[in-house]
Parts: C-alpha cells; structure tokens; sequence
C-alpha cells in the first residue's frame, strides 16, 4: 500500500577513522526511501537547491522512489551537514550544518500523496511533520522520529505531535532526555503516556525494542563484520520497518514485530558503505536473505 515520507534531502561531508566522503548523498528522508523502496514505492516529500545533482535524482528515480513531492530551488543551496565519527563508532562530531533550503521548508503534499495510508514523519522541527501529516487525508498509520534538538528548543510543538502520530521511533539518548528516566523500559513506558501507540527505541549496535498496547519485542543487530558508515542506519531501519509494514498493509502487532527484523537489516545494509552506497544496491532477495539469517539467529 502507499507510504509517504517527509524529511530531509541534504549533502554530508562525513570523517571516519578509515575514510572519508564529501558532499555524500544523505537526508532522512533519502535513507528513508532508498532502504523502503524493496517493499514499496516511496513518495518523497522534499526539497532541495540548485546544486542537487541530477545523478542523485536518477538513483533515487531507479530505486523507484516517487519524486513528484521533491521541491527545487534552484537559486537556493541544499541542506548541508558535517559529520566525524570517534574509532568506537558510539560517539559522534557535528563539524557544520548549514539548513539552507530547509529553514523555509513548508511540505507540499501531491494529491496522489494525500491519499497515502502510511505516513513516516522522518527528522524535522515537529511543525514541519505536523504541516505534513495535515495534508494526507486518512492515514492508517503514522509514525515520527525526533532527535535532541527538537526536544530541546521545540518541546511543546513536539508534544503537539505526540497526540496525532500512532508511533515513535527515538535513540536510548533521546527517550531519556524527552522522559527524564534513565531506565530504558521506564523512559519507553513514559512516552507511551505522552500519547503514542507504541515506541520503538534504537540502541545502535546494541540493537533495538518495541514496546506498546500488547506488545513487549527486543533483538539484537545484525552481525556486520565491518561498520564504513553509521550515518543514515536509524533512518534506514525506519525505511525498513515502514516499508515492511506498507506492504503487508497492516499495523497489526505481529506484522510490527516482523517489521522489527526488516529495519534491521536494512540498517545492517546501510553501514556497510558511505552514503548509500551499499544500501542503493540491494534487491527484496538480498533483504529476504539476510531476514532468514536474522530470523534463525533470534529463534530458538
């Protein structure tokens, strides 16, 4: 069934201590739809400057990603970030950001867009999801990400949101700074209160747990031999999860916990490359063959 993203299209600059990359493909929304696409057609909702590289729309158009809701200005400059990442891979730099495009950003919806029935609200200041969440008619389900600095500068708008969406996706650091519970079971219980459905909180290479109504899941990451590239995991775990979910054309609390799997592997994708790299070149039998391998490792 349909799927409808709302986020970021941007260029990172990112530092690792193995490589590095300039003005790499990156954005939520673009993780997003690039780790979705297996399941579903995205449509993308986002804009960019006159310096998007036609090379970058042509990956995304063979994906299969829906552009009709990407917005160009072309005397603007996109969404730009700098990145570093510590050897540990946990700890990570911002060098620059530089919004660009995005700090007038308004989503327009297409009116094909207005009839999704799944909605991911991906990273962005919560009246911009909440501006797009307006324009799609009747959604069956609606799912946000959030991050430190919106909890921080823009805490009331963000509780707004919390009352409007049916899920959460939020890191361990982020649930405890929106709740103030240190005890991650706590810290997921308290935003459950804050109006979602459910909650599902990533742990990073520690993998990640969905909790709601009925519903008490945990598994681990997937087994990668060799991390190039965290930036974007989060973003492609949710494009999984979402893209899983769309197809099956259900929220039922089983398809979420199979859902779980698929957002983990398409994370497990997603680091293993800068960028997406890796992850741009993965079909629905890669993704079901790393599932399978998943599936017998959680199983008993």
């Amino acid at each position: 069934m349909s799927l409808v993203v709302i986020g970021t299209l941007a260029y990172d600059s990112i530092e690792t201590a193995h490589d590095s990359r300039e003005s790499a493909l990156g954005g939520s929304a673009m993780y997003f739809s690039v780790a979705a696409a297996p399941y579903v057609q995205p449509r993308l909702v986002g804009v960019v400057g006159g310096d998007w590289r036609d090379e970058d729309m042509k990956l995304l158009a063979r994906r299969g990603v829906d552009l009709a809701g990407v917005e160009s200005i072309p005397e603007g400059k996109t969404f730009r970030w700098g990145g570093r990442y510590e050897p540990d891979w946990n700890t990570r730099h911002t060098t620059f950001t530089e919004l660009n495009v995005l700090e007038s950003f308004e989503p327009k919806l297409p009116a094909h867009y207005c009839q999704s029935k799944f909605v991911f609200l991906a990273n962005a200041h919560p009246q911009v999801q909440m501006q797009g969440l307006a324009q799609v008619e009747s959604p069956i389900f609606s799912v946000a990400d959030t991050m430190n600095l919106w909890i921080d500068v823009a805490r009331p708008d963000l509780d707004q949101l919390l009352h409007k969406i049916d899920g959460l996706i939020l890191n361990d650091e982020e649930a405890r700074m929106l709740t103030g519970e240190n005890n991650l079971i706590r810290a997921a219980q308290r935003v459950l209160e804050l109006g979602p459905k459910f909650v599902v909180l990533k742990k990073g290479e520690h993998g990640a747990f969905l909790l709601g109504e009925g519903l008490h899941f945990s598994l681990p990451a997937y087994p990668v031999t060799e991390v190039i590239d965290p930036t974007g995991a989060g973003d492609s775990f949710a494009g999984g999860f979402m893209g899983w979910i769309a197809k099956t054309g259900n929220a039922y609390p089983d398809t979420l916990k199979r859902a779980m799997l698929h957002g983990t592997v398409a994370a497990s994708f997603c680091v293993e490359g800068f960028s997406v790299e890796e992850l741009a070149n993965r079909t629905l039998d890669d993704y079901e063959a790393r599932f399978q391998d998943l599936q017998a490792i959680v199983t008993l």
